[in-house]
Order: C-alpha cells, then structure tokens, then sequence
C-alpha cells in the first residue's frame, strides 16, 4: 500500500511501474533486460514492508492495493487515495470519472454519516472459519441451486464446486445464462437459463466499469435495458428454485441456495423459500479495514484510511441500491414478500450475517482479522481437469519453437478490436517472441489468418491445458483466468477492464508474479513492450512458481463444501423420519418434521392429509429496519410513509392512464368494450384510493410508533449498554408477547438504571463517576419506560398487520406448497419396497405416539 508523500518528498515509483511514456526522475535499476527492442529498465524491488504512494499516469483508473504478504492482523498503513484518474478533485467534489467508476468525496456528508456508523475495532478475536470447528462431515441430500451472473470464467469455478457438491449425494442445478448450458451440462450438472445476455452485459460493463453510468449508456438507453435484464435474470433465478427440469421434467424446489453477489434475487429467493444462503465470490464484498471495495476510488482525505476502507463497502452498496432498489422491490412483490426501504436494502447480506466463503488463495489474500467466523477464505476453485484433445494447429505451434506468451481477453466485448489487435501484433514483433492470441467474443485478428509469423490465433481452447505450455499470460484478470495462470506458475500482466480486474492485478503485482496492470484504455505498444519483458525476467518467474508451490497444497473446492456444510443450521435440517433427506414440511398436529418423499408415502397411504401440513423453513430470513435513536428512526419513519403515500397517490392517476392507453391499443370501440375499461379505469383509481388510506392509517397508527418504539429501546446502546433482543414479531402472538416483553424489562430496567448506575460508576471513578451515573441513569429511565409504554401500542399492531398481510399475500406460499408435492409424488415412483414404505409409517406412529404421551405428561 501506498502512503501520502511528503511535500518535501519526491515520488517514488510503485514497483514494476513500466515505461508509460512518462519522464521518471527514478534512481538506475540494478538490472535490466536485452531485447530485438533495446534496453528496458525493470525497477527494483523493495522490501514488504516499504510503503510506497502512487505515481499515477494520467487517465489512470486504480484501485487501492493491498499487502498480501502482510500477516491478516497487521495494522492498515496509510493510503494514497486517489481519483484515479491521476487528478485530485477539489474539495466538495463527488463525481463519475470518464470510464464510470466512482469519485467519492471525503468531506462529504453521505461518506461522514457512513464513517459514523462503522463499528469501532473490537480487539476480541474472531478465530478460525466454522469449517474448521464445527464441520462434521455431512450426511443429508438436499436440492442445490448455485445462481451465477457472469462471464465463463466466473461460472467456471461454480462448475467445479457443483461437482463436489454432487460427491455429497446433493442433486445440483447450476442456474446461469443461457449460452453455458453446453458447457454446464457436460459437466454433469443440471442446468437452468436465467436469462441475461453475458455478452451485452459484457459490453455494458466495459463501457461503464464502476456503478455509476456514464453520460453516453445514458443518451444510448444502456440503463433501462440494463434494468429490464436484471429483471429478467431476477425472475429467471427464481424460477430456478421452484421449476421443473426443462430436459427431463424432473420436479424441483431447492433446500439451499448457493450464489454469487451480482445475480441479486439471492436473499429473496432464500426468504420466500425458507432456505439457507451461502454467498460465494471472487471478489471482496464484505466490510474490512484491510483493504476498500474494489470498485471505488477516494480522493486523500483527513479521515482514517481503515475507517474509509470500512465505509466504502457500504458506500458501493447504497450507490448499488440506488440503481436497482425498485427492480429488486418489484421483483419482492411477485414472491409476496414485503418492500424493503432504502435504509435497509443496503448491505442487507451484512446485516443477515449470510454466510459468505471467497474463492481465491490466501497465499495472495490472507483473511482480514475483521472478518467473522461465517465469512471464509478457501482458495481458488479448481475442478478435475476434463480429458481434452488440443487442436492439432495448437499442437504443432507449440511444437515449432520456444513456449509463447499467451494474450487474451476471453468475454470481454472490446470497444475498437482492430486497434487492440495492431498494437498487440506490434508489441509482439518489437520483444521477438512468439505469442497465441486468443480471438475470444472481440474476435480480435479478424481478417486476419490463423497464423503468421511467431504468432496464432485461436479460438476457444481450455487455459487448463494450454496454461502449462506457455511461458507467460497476458489477459483481462478476471478471477478464474488468473488463478489458472498461477497455477500455472505463469507470470501475469493483468490488463483490466471493470469489476475485480484490477484488484487481481494489483495483487499479482504485490506478489511479484507481474508488472503493475495496465488499464486497457492505457495500453500502448510500448508500455506493453516493457510489460513483457518484465514478465521474462527470471526473479518474476520465481515468484510465479513460489506463488504455484503455495496453490498446489491448497483444495479450494473442497475446503468450500466443507465451509458450506459448516455454516448450515444442521440440527433443523434432516426430516425426522428419513435422516438422510432434507425436511420440506412441518406437521401441523405435532412438531415432526418431514420429506417431501415421507410425507408424500403417508399421504398415499391415507395416514395424513396434505392440508395436515404446512411450509417448513429450514432458515427463517427476517428482514428488520435497525433503529439508533427515536429522533432519526421517527424522521426515516415519517419519511417511508409520505414515499408511500406518494406512490399510491400516482398509482391513483397512473393506473386508469395504463387501463385507458391498454384498451386504445387492442382497437376495439364498442359500448360493451368501453365500459369494460371504464370499470377497469375506476378499479384501479380505486385500488389506488385504498392504497393511500392503508399507507397512512397504517403509518400513524403503527409504523410511526413502532419506530419510535424501536428508536427509544436502541438508545442505551448509545452509551456501551448491551439492548435486549426479545425476539422478532411475526404474527399476533408474537407481537403481544414482545410488547409483554418489552413492557416488563423496560420499566424494571428502567427504575433500576436511576438508582443503580450512580451507585456503580461512582464505585469506579468516585465523584464525577456518579454524575456520568446518574446521567446514563435519566437517560436508561427515559428511554426504556417509553419504549414500554409506546410498544405496548405498536408491537401488537406490527404482530396483527404481519398476520393480515400473510393472509392476504398467499399465492406464492400455496404455489410452493404443491411444487413439493409434485416433487413428493415424483420421488414415491421412484420409492423401494413395500416393505420400506411400513417402515415410513410406523416411524411416523411411533413419533406421533410419542409427542402425545408429552402433551399428557406420560
């Protein structure tokens, strides 16, 4: 990492800084290399520990590196935050750089509230992932659905991690888009398209590399387009979870979910479902002070640079939210689940405590010592190697010379291929090696023969073999490609185009295995030259192989089914009856919970009814709005219910205009037809009249005391007191008995605080002890009493308001219910014997019988 410099103090250049056609005031280096293109000079290397400030070119897009040879608890040394653009902008300024990725103002009020609320650095250990103390090997099949949006190279390590999964007895669905199905299926998993174009997203990405547009996706319309396949891939990812094979017909609904990030339906999915979530990325998408998110750049700043790196993680999320927040909300609506407010869409995974594991090597990236238990650091996925038949012009390329460097930039939709071609080709000629040019979906050396002089172009051909025939690779840095080149021992020149591209070469760079990457917009004949030859030189090839050496005694595949099992709720999956299968049903008339298969024979055989069952959840997703003191939840309350009087009161105009503009098109005039849409116009103005009604009563009557409610209970955490959970308010019941709850503690807790906190504090610090007593002391009395008093009113109304919505919204739970049955029916045809089939039900006897001798006290 890199530090502010000195005024007094000259630049000094980041190690493996290459000719970019700059002047560099930089000392001799101690070696350099001869090549047909003259003397290149290569930098010397400093020690791991030196702290070395950027000296950024101009137009530069940068993301902040981090020291990978650090131990994972060092403390974070100070930061060169830059634009990245190679300009600082001046102060107050918050903008979209040329390519899309983010300036973020310091000094800004947004960046300043979301300082505030990163929690202060706890010195308490976290200790080692749940793989490593609670895995206990795994013994129950249950249906995993793995949800990938993305390029090849990142559904290629789910594929792997799915074949593992599948060693498990796990029956896996790969859901991804549509143009992997080939390449899914013959890897023996089942596949589902969820729709999406990666190309066009590919393309979208490229032009826009951060999260902010830029001015021409938004003349070109990319950003609705953009919403519209998000949309698409949203229901298509559910779909996924609940749809039959679309090959075989064999039924499905899923008993987990398995996702990376950006496919977004994952927490949705899971909620509606009941099931447990794993997040799995190749990226950092967690909140740490070792290092900022990959995709935002600061300007230098007075703020602590770990409390920055903190803070941008959320900054990306809100940023993230803003763009699709009434995407996902719609897509919500369609599964009967609640709207989420913009206070809480953020950094929702967080908040949930959703698992995650990370597939890359901790040789580069250790685990940050802020990262709990749940979040985990596994290595790179790497799947058994398919037998493979290598093109015979490939064979005999390779055949013909010296090992050649590899180039390629795989899915990536460039902008102008010809240009990249050329200067590739030239570069190439001036360092006289030779070189296989992957065409990939730019369809570089179009026009072009397949092969010239010391250099092929090909085309598809799997990096697993041709990696261990090349000398060096050149390439976009997605994840799976470059963990393929360490593998590898192939020094790599990253040359990234958006998302965690640069991340990945700046960590090569640290590690010595590279030069620092080249943005593509950068990327010269020259600068590429000197890349290179810096990829040739032989202390970089030792830090290739020392990096391959550290890789090899990793199993990363393994390690993250291990870290997967780990994190489930083991003791509320297995059906009671047949152990070895996940539970789908819960039986209403006693808590025994079963299989779609065993509750399917028990219905067949007339010892149950379906209506004796019920959805069982094997994780309950519950989504709150965190409150920290009843000024600021009151406003954010206020806030929601006028947005949701507005919305209703647009619906109320809106509506009848769609009726009327919808009966227009179907060009029909007659009376019948135009009193049909009349009534359909007052329908909707109406649905939109109830709407307003229902936003505001429910508003005055319950949301706004609720969050007051909330916002005084939440006050002693101001001052370093632990709040009481007393649990979450699901339906009438629940919200009566926290209200109880609530009430008891918090006059107790309250009276008590006036008399016992004085006396506490001033046994520790004496007299002004006793004042900061008695102050925390007015303020526990004043803050607890009310929450009781208020709750009282407001939780019992949360309890009745979840009971009528859950009534009422129902579609989905009713649709759920018999897609298991039709798994249930389409398992029993494929059931044992006669004699396994009495074995279900009197195991069902002998449980039933049982729980009845409880309720008598037998």
């Amino acid at each position: 990492m890199g530090r502010r410099p000195d005024s007094t103090q000259a630049p000094i250049p980041v190690w493996g800084e290459y000719d970019t056609g700059m002047e560099s005031s930089q000392a001799p280096p101690p070696y350099s290399i001869q090549s047909t293109a003259g003397t290149t000079n290569i930098p010397p290397r400093p020690s791991p520990n030196q702290k070395r400030p950027y000296e950024m070119p101009p137009s530069c897009d940068r993301s902040i590196p981090y020291h990978s040879t650090s131990p994972a608890n060092a403390a974070s040394p100070a930061l060169e935050l830059d634009a990245g653009d190679g300009s600082i902008p001046p102060p107050g300024d918050t903008g979209v750089m040329h390519n899309g990725r983010i300036n973020i103002d310091l000094e800004s009020r947004l960046t300043k509230t979301l300082v505030k609320l990163v929690p202060e650095k706890s010195e308490q250990s976290f200790g080692p992932s749940r793989r490593f103390t609670v895995y206990r090997g795994w013994s129950v099949r249950m249906n995993i659905v793995i949800q990938v949006v993305g390029s090849r190279g990142d559904v290629q390590p789910f594929v792997a991690l799915g074949q593992e999964l599948q060693k498990y007895g796990h029956r896996v669905r790969l859901a991804t888009h549509n143009t992997f199905e080939e390449f899914v299926k013959k890897s023996g998993l089942e596949f589902y398209p969820i729709g999406g174009d990666p190309k066009e997203l590919m393309a979208y990405m490229v032009k826009n590399p951060g999260l902010i547009p830029s001015m021409k996706s938004l003349k070109e319309g990319d950003i609705k387009r953009k919403q519209i396949m998000v949309g698409e891939m949203l229901d298509g990812c559910w779909k996924s979870c609940v749809d039959a094979d679309l090959y075989s017909g064999d039924p499905f609904v899923a008993d987990a979910i398995i996702a990376n990030p950006p496919s977004f339906a994952h927490i949705h999915c899971a909620q509606a479902l009941g099931v447990p979530l794993h997040m799995m990325f190749t990226m950092p998408w967690s909140s740490t002070r070792a290092f900022p998110h990959p995709l935002a750049n600061f300007k230098v700043g007075e703020i602590d640079p770990a409390l920055i790196n903190y803070a941008s993680y959320g900054i990306v999320e809100f940023l993230t939210w803003q763009g699709l927040g009434s995407v996902i909300n719609k897509f919500r609506a369609s599964l009967d689940l609640e709207f989420i407010p913009a206070t809480v869409g953020p950094g929702l995974a967080e908040a949930l405590d959703v698992p995650f594991t990370y597939c890359w090597s901790p040789a580069l990236v250790p685990k940050p010592a802020d990262w709990p238990s749940h979040i985990d650091v596994c290595g790179f996925f790497f799947r058994d190697p398919p037998p493979y038949e290598p093109p015979t012009p490939i064979v005999n390329f390779l055949k013909d010379g010296p090992p050649p460097i590899y180039i390629g930039f795989g899915s990536i939709v460039l902008e102008d291929p010809a240009k990249m071609t050329s200067l590739v080709l030239e570069a190439m000629a001036s360092c006289g090696v030779r070189a296989i040019i992957s065409r990939g979906w730019s369809n570089l050396g179009e026009g072009l023969p397949d092969e010239l002089e010391n250099v092929l172009f090909i085309g598809d051909c799997d990096h697993e073999w041709l990696f261990q025939h090349v000398t060096a690779v050149v390439h976009h840095g997605g994840a799976g490609t470059a963990a393929c080149g360490l593998k590898n021992a192939c020094p790599t020149l990253v040359v990234p185009f958006f998302g965690d591209q640069p991340f990945w070469g700046d960590m090569i760079a640290e590690a010595g295995a590279g030069p620092r990457p080249i943005p593509h917009k950068l990327l010269s004949s020259q600068n590429l030259v000197g890349a290179i030859q810096f990829l040739l030189a032989s202390e970089t090839k030792q830090a290739a192989q020392r990096i391959s050496s550290q890789m090899t005694s990793e199993e990363g595949v393994k390690a993250a089914v291990q870290s997967f099992h780990a994190n489930l709720p083991f003791e509320a999956i297995p059906c009671h009856i047949l152990h070895d299968q996940s539970a789908a049903w819960m039986y209403k008339k006693a808590p025994i919970r079963l299989s779609k298969l065993a509750a399917q024979i028990l219905i067949d055989n007339s010892i149950i009814s379906p209506n004796d069952l019920s959805n069982y959840s094997t994780q309950t997703t519950h989504i709150t709005n965190p409150r920290w003191d009843p000024a600021t939840a009151t406003a954010s309350s206020s806030m929601s219910i006028v947005t949701s009087m507005g919305r209703a009161t647009t619906d109320m105009i809106y509506s009848p205009y769609k009726e009327l503009h919808k009966s227009k098109t179907e060009g029909t005039s007659t009376a019948s037809h135009n009193a049909a849409t009349a009534g359909r116009m007052a329908g909707a103005a109406a649905k939109g009249f109830g709407r307003f009604h229902a936003a505001f009563f429910k508003g005055a009557i319950v949301d706004l005391p609720l969050a007051a409610a909330e916002g005084f209970r939440a006050v002693p955490r101001l001052y370093g007191e632990e709040v009481k959970d007393h649990g979450e308010v699901t339906n009438i019941q629940s919200g009566f008995g926290k209200a109880g709850k609530n009430f008891a503690f918090g006059m107790a807790d309250g009276f008590s605080d006036l008399f016992v906190r004085p006396i506490e504090d001033a046994k520790r610090d004496g007299a002004l002890g006793f004042a900061k007593g008695l102050g925390k002391g007015v303020l526990g009395f004043t803050s607890k009493t009310a929450s009781a008093a208020v709750g009282i009113v407001a939780y019992p109304g949360e309890g009745i308001c979840k009971s009528l919505r859950h009534a009422v919204h129902s579609a989905n739970r009713r649709d759920i219910k018999a897609r298991k049955m039709v798994e249930g029916a389409y398992l029993t045809e494929k059931f044992g014997s006669d004699e396994k089939v009495l074995e279900i039900i009197n195991a069902f006897e002998f449980l039933k019988n049982e729980q009845d001798r409880k309720k008598i006290g037998i």
